[in-house]
């Protein structure tokens, strides 16, 4: 088990990365602009169930396994890119509404079926980023004494240090954005503009996914 002082200084560190920018927060900002609030906690529960099965990797010793081969690692990304070609599609194709005709605006409409589906769509963002499984790999090694016992209760612990930080800070900007989002949808105008930009950033995404290199 890390001692207190690791933890604490882990989580600084982690709270500051969940800070930097990075596909994982840019997502959770669209869906909630986009979806309300709800959907982007969402959507942040996914991508923290996506750190779950990343941890379990480095713990179980797959990630080294995955790291040292470029088939695998190339299948993924390019796996990740298409993802979120999907997405851009779908962001350019999503309906406008507007809360003057009575219409329910899309972050009103969320049930329990489409949160659900808002977090698969975090869960498969996270999995499917195999520079996130990497880094995992790298990062909470360096955090694990082997002094302290074995390694893989240490990489487990810190790996839940890592999800708690990032569901807090993903989870502020979720009811932030969320927030801003439902002023954009008032109008139909800002909506239809909204859904071409996360298209936009979608396919940039893609395309930086696409391109990223062992």
């Amino acid at each position: 088990m890390p001692t207190a002082e690791t933890l604490i200084a882990f989580f600084g560190v982690s709270v500051l990365l969940a800070f930097s920018p990075g596909p994982d927060n840019v997502f959770v900002l669209l869906q909630s602009i986009r979806h309300g609030a709800r959907a982007g906690i969402a959507v942040v529960v996914g991508l923290c169930a996506g750190l779950v099965v990343h941890t379990a990797a480095v713990a179980l010793g797959l990630a080294a396994v995955f790291a040292s081969s470029p088939v695998a690692f190339t299948a993924l990304k390019y796996c990740g890119a298409a993802y979120l070609a999907y997405l851009a599609w779908q962001a350019w194709r999503a309906p406008v509404t507007q809360a003057d005709t009575g219409v329910a605006p899309a972050a009103q409409r969320m049930d329990g079926r489409a949160l659900r589906r808002m977090s698969a769509r975090g869960m498969l963002m996270s999995l499917t980023n195999p520079k996130l499984l990497i880094f995992f790999l790298a990062f909470l090694p360096q955090f694990a004494d082997p002094a302290r016992g074995s390694l893989a209760p240490q990489i487990l612990v810190l790996g839940g240090v890592f999800m708690l930080a990032a569901f807090l800070v993903f989870g502020a900007m979720a009811c932030f954005s969320g927030a801003f989002g439902r002023v954009l949808q008032r109008s139909a105008n800002a909506q239809r503009w909204l859904n071409r930009a996360t298209s936009l950033v979608f396919v940039g995404l893609a395309v930086r996914l696409a391109s990223l290199q062992r």
